[in-house]
Order: C-alpha cells, then sequence, then structure tokens
C-alpha cells in the first residue's frame, strides 16, 4: 500500500520505520482505531453514526422484564455518561419503528451496551423484544443521548435518586460506574414499585448497600404486599424527610412514569428543591391521553381522523401520537427520546388541532412557526402537517 505524505515523513526519521509497524498493529488490534482523517471528525463521526448492534444475550428477570445485552457488528461501541439512552429502530411487521432505552450498563465497560426491556400490557415495541426477539438478531440503534447525567460544574456530589418501575434503568448505570470505581460521591435510592418481587435489580442494589457506605437504598412498595415490612406508599416529601436526612444538600434526579415524575417534583418542590437542583428523565408517551388536563371530553380517544403529508393522506387515532401514525404509514421521521425533549421529531402543523401533552420542552421559535413535536402531539380534527 503506498505511503501517504505523513507516512513518508515519519520513514524519514531515526527509527521511523519501526514507529509505522507499531500504528500498523495498533489500528489492526485497538477498539478505538487511530483515524487517518482529522482526529476531530473522526471522533463525531464515529460517536453519530447509525450503530449496527447484535443481540448477544437475553437475560429474563422473573420480574416482567428481560435484560438486552447488544455487541457490535463492527467491533465499536461509542463512549457514553451514565444516564444516557439509546434509540433503538427495528422492524415489526412490516413497520419500522424505534424506542428509546437507557443503558444499564457502566460505561467503564465497552464489550456491550445493556438495556432492560419491561413488558407492557398491548406494547408494540416491548411485546416484540421480550417475547419474539433472539440472540443473533441485527438492530440498528442512534449514538447515546441525553442530558440525565452527572455534571460535576452544576450538580452536588450527593445525589438523590427517585426512581419507579423500568425507570430504575439509568440509575442502575450510574450507581454502577460510581461503585465499581470508587468515586467520590454519594447516593441514596429510593426505587419505588407495585410489590418487592417486581423491583428490578433489588437483589444488586441490597449487595452494593451492604458493601459501600456512600450508598443507601429503600425500597418503597405501593402495592397491596403483605410481605413486605419496609417503606410502603409513594415517594413523597413525608417519606424523603424520613429517610434522607441531608436532602437539603443534595441533588434530586428523577426517573419513571410521567405520574411518578410529575408527583415527584412537587413533593420536592415542598421540601425547598430550587428548580435547578431537579433533574428528570422523561419516559415516553402518557399511557392515558385522555385523562389528562384539558383533553376535549366531546373525544372518546377512539376517533380516527385524516392526516395530510405531503401527497398522502394517512389514519391517525386520536389517542396515539402522531409520531405513531407516520410510523404506521412506514413514513421516516427522525426521532431520538419520544418524550418531547429532544426537539428531533418536530414537524409544522399547517392546519387543523392537535393535543400537545405535558411535559414538552417546545422552543420559543416552534411556537411562533407552528412547529410541534410529533411524539407528544395527538390529533383532535383532522390535520395537515409539513415534514
Amino acid at each position: 500500500m503506498a505511503k501517504n505524505i505523513k507516512e513518508t515523513l515519519l520513514s524519514t526519521l531515526v527509527h521511523g520505520e519501526e514507529v509505522l509497524e507499531n500504528i500498523s498493529v495498533l489500528r489492526s488490534v485497538n477498539q478505538d482505531p487511530i483515524p487517518t482523517e482529522n482526529l476531530a471528525d473522526a471522533t463525531v463521526r464515529k460517536i453519530h453514526k447509525e450503530l449496527k448492534l447484535v443481540i448477544n444475550e437475553i437475560i429474563d428477570t422473573g420480574k416482567n422484564a428481560k435484560i438486552i445485552r447488544f455487541t457490535s457488528e463492527d467491533g465499536y461501541l461509542p463512549p457514553f455518561e451514565a444516564g444516557q439512552y439509546i434509540n433503538v429502530f427495528m422492524e415489526i411487521d412490516g413497520v419500522r419503528v424505534c424506542r428509546p432505552y437507557s443503558l444499564s450498563s457502566s460505561p467503564r465497560q465497552r464489550a456491550y451496551y445493556e438495556i432492560t426491556v419491561a413488558q407492557i400490557k398491548d406494547g408494540f415495541v416491548s411485546e416484540y423484544l421480550t417475547t419474539q426477539a433472539k440472540v443473533g438478531d441485527h438492530l440498528t440503534a442512534n449514538g447515546p443521548a441525553g442530558v440525565f447525567h452527572y455534571q460535576p460544574v452544576f450538580h452536588s456530589k450527593k445525589s438523590l435518586f427517585l426512581a419507579g418501575g423500568s425507570g430504575i434503568t439509568p440509575f442502575l448505570s450510574m450507581i454502577r460506574e460510581i461503585l465499581d470505581k470508587n468515586l467520590d460521591r454519594d447516593i441514596v435510592l429510593l426505587y419505588g414499585t407495585n410489590t418487592e418481587k417486581q423491583a428490578l435489580y433489588h437483589e444488586e442494589f441490597l449487595e452494593y448497600a451492604k458493601r459501600h457506605d456512600n450508598f443507601k437504598y429503600h425500597l418503597v412498595v405501593s402495592g397491596d404486599d403483605p410481605t413486605w415490612n419496609g417503606p410502603k406508599g409513594f415517594i413523597d416529601a413525608k417519606l424523603i424527610e424520613e429517610l434522607v436526612g441531608d436532602y437539603s444538600e443534595r441533588t434530586a434526579y428523577i426517573c419513571g412514569p410521567q405520574i411518578m415524575n410529575q408527583f415527584c417534583q412537587e413533593e420536592l418542590k415542598k421540601l425547598g428543591f430550587p428548580k435547578k437542583r431537579i433533574r428528570r428523565e422523561m419516559f415516553g408517551a402518557t399511557r392515558n391521553i385522555m385523562q389528562e388536563a384539558g383533553w376535549p371530553s366531546e373525544l372518546t380517544g377512539n376517533e380516527v381522523f385524516k392526516m395530510k403529508v405531503g401527497d398522502q393522506i394517512v389514519d391517525a387515532k386520536a389517542n396515539e401520537p402522531i409520531l405513531v401514525a407516520l410510523e404506521r404509514a412506514g413514513i421516516r421521521v427522525n426521532v431520538c427520546c419520544r418524550s418531547g425533549e429532544c426537539s428531533l421529531c418536530r414537524v409544522k402543523l399547517v392546519d387543523g388541532k392537535v393535543f400537545l401533552a405535558k411535559g414538552i420542552l417546545l422552543r420559543k421559535a416552534d411556537e411562533k412557526y407552528g412547529y410541534i413535536h410529533s411524539c407528544k402531539a395527538y390529533p383532535i380534527s383532522d390535520i395537515e402537517i409539513e415534514l
């Protein structure tokens, strides 16, 4: 192979040929190959390219959820911050869909990415991943994304983690990194589930709490569980005061279903937490949009409206986000978080009316020019949109 200018110059130096040989070896065996292009461009390309993943292992938790581990087809997985997620793409019954899943594996190891998928009743994607996906299946994903992670410049070294259901997964990644790496941080985790048996990674957290003085763990059971003798009810201000004596010194992180997310935010405000000390991660669309305040009382949610997209007319159910209707019709939209935060799925509302769910981080410019987040917008009349 012909040498480039840089290699030609290197070869003229003392031991130059030896250096070139070492570079050649490193390029062939290193997981993070030495780029031949501009370093900044090469780094951005590797992190933000579409990832080609293979299911390497599926582990049944016995708690209506499965742990899925992905390896990379080309041997490279981008680095990530504990708490971030990947957006996994797959084709189900001829429909290309995607869902964001928090990475539960530690950023310290890059042999695989681990996600945990809870089985949701009538869940289109969760049903597929927990019952049909198998080892060896090939999928694609976006590179790691999201801002739900520790920021040492602004966040306290003392953390209060409030988790609900499968919202435990980003916290697991954070906890594994902090404790395995012996980082100088202190964590209190309050984890809410319906019963003790449904608590994901419960045994792992108990073991961590035994071995590490800087980690405290409290499971909070809200359902009827006669065998449970620990904290019961919801994670409210009173319970936080009882279990976390130094809560005023901590940065709070919330992840779980929308109703739990909103409830905990209000409870933290009662305790005097300023907005800047509350970090939250939304988990997808609302399960029942008709229960949100402001939903038109004359609509049952079963209505099917017509949505014009360019030259196409597609059906759009009132109780499903516009994004889902687009996916069912095979219309590709850029998407990542599906929670109204990343703004990648924005579309322009040209005509008609939509209902916007809570939790959308809409820019002033979007409001001014009629852009909406398709993942959190529900049709309440015939509409026309522009991609």
